[in-house]
């Protein structure tokens, strides 16, 4: 997963921990030698994530003159 660290360290250190996980850093947390808990980078909402594709699509449909129902036919035969 990335670099393991024991969780009394992760509590001394947690400014410089979040700070590498904003970089990209994964860290897992241990307490006595056993991994309990994963520190990664958050990731947006997927559900978020697809309204702004799909939202991002519309537009440049609009722009090539491409309707809303050729986009749902081009959906439909798995072209988008």
């Amino acid at each position: 997963m990335g670099v393991s660290i024991g969780a009394f360290e992760a509590k001394a250190q947690l400014s410089r921990l979040l700070r590498a996980v904003e970089q990209g850093q994964r860290f897992t947390i241990s307490v006595r030698g056993k991994p309990v808990a994963d520190l990664i980078p958050h990731r947006a909402n997927a559900t978020e994530a697809v309204a702004a594709a799909v939202t991002a699509l519309q537009a440049t449909a609009r722009i090539h003159g491409v309707s809303d129902a050729e986009v749902a036919g081009f959906i439909n035969e798995g072209r988008l």
